[in-house]
């Protein structure tokens, strides 16, 4: 199961699936960390950005690339 997402994770709709996804709970958990002022909360919103960052790149080298 764990490989089956892993590889699905690889491709395309994979990396943009995944990207809006982490965007999504980075931007809740922004939310969440403006309205309560924890740095927990910030420090997950930066984690899940970079995540969101990471996948974006890959996909704009993925088109770029032609793999």
């Amino acid at each position: 199961m764990i490989d089956k997402l892993d590889k699905w994770h690889k491709t395309r709709s994979g990396l943009a699936v995944f990207c809006i996804a982490e965007l999504a709970i980075a931007y809740g958990f922004a939310s969440l960390s403006i309205d309560r002022g924890n740095f927990f909360w910030y420090l997950l919103t930066l984690i899940f950005l970079v995540g969101a960052l990471q996948n974006l790149f890959k996909l704009i080298g993925s088109f770029v690339h032609g793999k």
